[in-house]
């Protein structure tokens, strides 16, 4: 299962996510049309996502995820696949609608919501190991598309992209997922065999359910959504900035070395959440982890060389690999696995919808104030924000 999730993370975040950088590009170059234009079409991307994560997360509950993640692999591989293709604005649109609600099944509401069942003394450690998958769509799937496009142009690529995806998504949703939980295969949560653990995985199931209106009415998950909404926010904006942020001070190729450099501090913290989540207080930590964006953020400002940017660079990416993986974990702690997809899915809106319109912000708050420190302040003061919400809704 944890693998399986893994791998739909590389294919989603790398095609997705991360991918929408490259289309941006080679769709305003084979087009002429402006970047406006398509950047409107990413946040098309975004808001299709945003808009059907409660209904992702409830089929997951209701349904189980085989037919869910089967389907969105489909949509993400039309998407991506039609990408190459368009002649006019309505279809770049239209396929970055299907990317968005292939992206939905298999984000972070829909991994983790498959992999909530299967998992309580160890879900923190199995949901972050999956989620490494996105750090590695971001290392490997962007750079593979990037040489392909060179090779054998922008519309073979995208079509063989998304071929690839579907070949290798579907058929594995449909005989890893077979099973909504352990229980279908006579085990216990964790992977335990014996009665005893089977009897206190059971116990762990028994928890009571969340319904909607319910969790619509707990402070603690409106700590997570809005917290983490702030944060994320912040830090979206912040990385589709980094380019245009770094290149007065590195260069055109120095600021995309730090792209990479990036991506791969967010896989080392996420391999340090997987280590550890299961052994800490959670709250405390995201709330540690938000204090150091937000001393990173400073530090830009107050001393906006090379080397302070490329070391305070590299910390705030080692942060958002744990900060887009430790709501779902609180969440997943905090109120059990039995409606995890439903309860999840009201957060991970929030969170989504927020973080969306972070890019935005940015580069209104550029054009305002002249220049990029003044918004690495406010961005700071984001995560301030976020760290006093989320331990202001600790569940007592």
């Amino acid at each position: 299962m944890v693998a399986f999730c893994f791998l739909a993370a590389v294919f989603t975040w790398g095609l997705g996510v991360f991918g929408s950088s490259v289309y941006l590009h080679e769709v305003t170059k084979a087009r002429g049309w402006s970047v406006s234009l398509v950047s409107a079409g990413i946040t098309v991307f975004y808001l299709a996502a945003a808009l059907v994560l409660p209904a992702v997360g409830a089929a997951i509950d209701r349904r189980g995820s085989r037919s869910v993640i089967a389907g969105g692999a489909v949509l993400l591989a039309l998407g991506v696949g039609a990408m190459g293709h368009v002649a006019a604005p309505w279809q770049l649109y239209a396929a970055f609608v299907c990317m968005g609600l292939g992206y939905a099944t298999m984000s972070v509401i829909g991994l983790s919501a498959t992999i909530a069942p299967w998992f309580e003394k160890y879900q923190g450690r199995a949901v972050a190991m999956a989620l490494t998958g996105a750090s590695v769509g971001a290392m490997v799937v962007v750079p593979l598309v990037a040489l392909s496009i060179a090779r054998h142009g922008f519309p073979a690529t995208t079509t063989g992209a998304a071929a690839v995806a579907a070949i290798t998504l579907v058929p594995l949703a449909v005989v890893v997922l077979r099973y909504r939980g352990p229980a279908e295969l006579g085990l216990g949560r964790d992977g335990a065999a014996s009665p005893e653990a089977r009897a206190g995985a059971g116990a762990a199931a028994a928890a009571p359910a969340w319904t909607r209106a319910e969790a619509l009415r707990s402070l603690a998950l409106w700590s997570v959504a809005v917290g983490f909404a702030l944060g994320l926010t912040a830090q979206v904006g912040f990385f589709t900035h980094q380019v245009k942020l770094a290149e007065p001070v590195l260069g055109a190729t120095g600021a995309g070395w730090l792209v990479g450099v990036t991506g791969l501090a967010g896989l080392l913290g996420r391999l340090l959440l997987a280590w550890i989540a299961d052994r800490i207080a959670l709250r405390g930590y995201a709330a540690a982890i938000f204090a150091t964006q937000a001393l990173a953020l400073v530090v830009i400002v107050i001393a906006p060389g090379a080397p302070i940017l490329v070391v305070m660079t590299f910390v705030y990416g080692f942060c958002l690999g744990q900060i887009t993986t430790l709501s779902p974990i609180i969440v997943r702690r905090e109120f059990g696995a039995a409606s995890f997809g439903t309860v999840y899915g009201v957060a991970g809106t929030v969170i989504q919808l927020s973080s969306a319109f972070g890019p935005a912000l940015y580069g209104v708050a550029r054009d305002l104030l002249g220049s990029y420190p003044p918004v690495l302040a406010i961005a700071a003061g984001f995560e301030l924000a976020a760290l006093a919400v989320v331990l202001a809704g600790g569940r007592r």
